[in-house]
């Protein structure tokens, strides 16, 4: 069971994405040496490398800059306090890519399990992800995603955690929204992956429950990811006479959103998911998308780490989703080591669910708060800029934010509200 409340509206945070590729894959470090390195009170193990699997090139390349942001601004504020274990945190790049590209995928693990890296940070798509999980898991290294949402990836392994909540909070944040904007009969045009399908089930429960009906896009109703086409799905979807079409699909909503605004489908019904509430002002005419509506996991980032994320790309982020969660995934397996005493993955998986919080502590904020405590002798309780609470025994965080964007007449969203979840 999922738990509610809506804790503000009214906001006008941008959320935009541009939907730029480009392809890289470096070795490199962050910060400068300090001789005042934390050592998890006296231990001295070796020097933590943490690896990204993250996208910079395919269809939600549009993530991966504020991803990989989010994990150089946390290595950096690691380092900038004088490192782990007398040295500096180490980041390996790799590109995930997606799912139509599974070998780039399987290269970039290859390289960061050779490289002996203690954890990896990725991959954005759960598709991804469940392609490489088994070796990863078999190599026994920890991974944790900031933004897979698979409810297949709940307690997969114990070398897996993730900082963004799994489908169960946005689906039935995303659900909950179009009913009580007055929708009751609900088309679905969801991608045939597992991401899709398992946000698709949850949704339909939510709806269902609630005394609703899923029109179209039900089991065997899914579109092909591949496709370039997707005019009979819109029209066997408006067929239905929906109150609401979802989208459940990355760039396949390019060649989607035209096919229904021809058919003159109201822009006001048309509601999204964090793989497409992306900024479409460069893609679609102006007033395309004005009034539809979107939703993202995640707390509203502030604009002060707003600006640092900025300076750990080295530009302005045009897109900070999943930034925190990838800042908080760092924060949280350096604080694993040090609380361990070591940079090896085991001692770093047995103690990451102890500095979330999940069995208590003194809740702090930082590396350098964090890190004291540890160093103290305390039990710490991290607490994440993304809003994503302590582990569960299936690793998946307990508490999540869900952010609510709305399309202005330019084609870009803006947070307009946001949900609080917590499983029970």
């Amino acid at each position: 069971m999922a738990r509610w409340n809506s804790i503000a509206r009214g906001a006008a945070f941008a959320a935009v994405a541009t939907l730029s590729l480009a392809a890289c894959s470096t070795d490199s470090s962050s910060g400068d040496s300090s001789a005042d390195a934390s050592t998890g009170g006296g231990a001295s193990g070796e020097p933590l490398k943490v690896g990204t699997f993250l996208p910079v090139t395919g269809s939600l390349a549009f993530l991966g800059p504020p991803e990989i942001a989010g994990v150089k601004l946390a290595i950096s504020e690691i380092n900038e306090a004088g490192g782990i274990f007398g040295a500096d945190v180490s980041l390996k790049e790799t590109d995930s890519s997606d799912a139509d590209n599974p070998t780039i995928g399987s290269q970039s693990i290859n390289d960061l399990i050779s490289d002996n890296v203690s954890a990896i940070i990725g991959a954005a798509s759960s598709s991804v992800t469940l392609n490489v999980i088994d070796d990863v898991d078999a190599a026994g290294i920890v991974m944790v995603s900031p933004a897979n949402t698979s409810t297949s990836l709940s307690g997969y392994s114990p070398y897996y955690f993730r900082t963004a909540p799994p489908d169960t909070a946005q689906g039935a944040a995303v659900a909950d929204l179009m009913m009580t904007d007055g929708a009751k009969n609900i088309a679905v045009l969801v991608q045939n992956d597992d991401y899709g399908t398992s946000f698709r089930n949850v949704v339909q429960e939510t709806v269902e429950a609630a005394g609703g009906t899923i029109t179209y896009g039900t089991s065997g109703q899914e579109i092909d990811p591949k496709a370039t086409n997707y005019e009979a799905d819109v029209q066997n979807a408006l067929a239905t006479n929906p109150d609401a079409i979802l989208m459940i699909a990355f760039n396949q909503t390019a060649q989607i959103i035209p096919a229904l605004v021809s058919s003159g489908y109201d822009a006001t019904k048309i509601y999204m998911t964090d793989g497409n509430t992306a900024d479409w002002s460069e893609t679609f005419d102006p007033g395309t998308l004005e009034g539809g509506k979107g939703t993202i996991p995640g707390a509203a980032a502030d604009d002060a780490f707003k600006k640092r994320l900025d300076e750990a790309n080295g530009s302005t982020l045009s897109d900070y989703s999943y930034g925190p969660e990838s800042y908080d995934a760092v924060m949280l397996v350096a604080l694993a080591a040090l609380k361990g005493g070591s940079s090896a993955p085991d001692d770093i998986q047995a103690n990451m669910a102890a500095v979330s919080g999940s069995t208590g502590g003194t809740e702090c904020t930082g590396w350098v708060e964090c890190s004291g405590l540890i160093n103290d002798g305390s039990e710490i309780a991290y607490k994440s800029i993304s809003g994503a609470g302590s582990f569960n025994d299936q690793n998946d965080p307990t508490t999540a934010i869900i952010g609510v964007y709305q399309y202005d007449e330019n084609n870009v969203p803006h947070r307009v509200d946001e949900v609080a979840w917590s499983a029970s």
